[in-house]
């Protein structure tokens, strides 16, 4: 696994967690990166549909029944490792949508011009905010979508604000 040499996640530790890119082009699906064996469970009991299950052992990792999920995004706030996004690459443009957990103050603003970070924190493109949810269900933990090109929505997974 690669981020046992370098601490990021690489494509290769991803392999099979990631929704097929034709499923993610047919509207917004869960990407859960929990590659490790912990016991946690909160993205279960936040998925009203079932699509996330984990089978036997509580250590055991997550798993996405991509044709169930309907991308409704409550998982992403309930995971304590912020491991979870979803992605959306149903539109006919050149962009897509990355909908990722953010603990910051102050949060950004919906139309915010920001700098698109990839896992290991390095700059890989500009992305535009097209929404931000933060509501009390979320425990402080808002989650924003990022528009950004349609090539980097499996590579975008936070981002930087532009400064003044």
């Amino acid at each position: 696994m690669e981020y046992r040499r370098s601490g990021v996640l690489g494509e290769s530790d991803l392999s099979d967690r990631v929704p097929p890119a034709e499923r993610a082009a047919k509207g917004p699906v869960v990407v859960i990166e929990c590659v490790e064996r912990i016991p946690c469970n909160p993205c279960v009991a936040a998925c009203p549909r079932g699509a996330i299950t984990i089978d036997g052992d509580i250590n055991e990792r997550p798993e996405v029944d991509y044709e169930t999920c309907n991308g409704c995004g409550l998982c992403v706030s309930a995971c304590p490792g912020l491991a979870i996004f979803v992605v959306d690459a149903s539109g006919d443009g050149d962009t897509a949508t990355v909908t990722l957990p953010y603990e910051y103050t102050p949060l950004p603003e919906v139309g915010e011009e920001v700098v698109a970070l990839d896992r290991g924190g390095r700059e890989v493109g500009a992305a535009r905010v097209r929404r931000v949810v933060n509501t009390k269900a979320m425990d402080r933990t808002p989650a924003v979508t990022l528009e950004v090109p349609r090539e980097l929505y499996m590579k975008v997974r936070h981002f930087r604000r532009r400064s003044g």
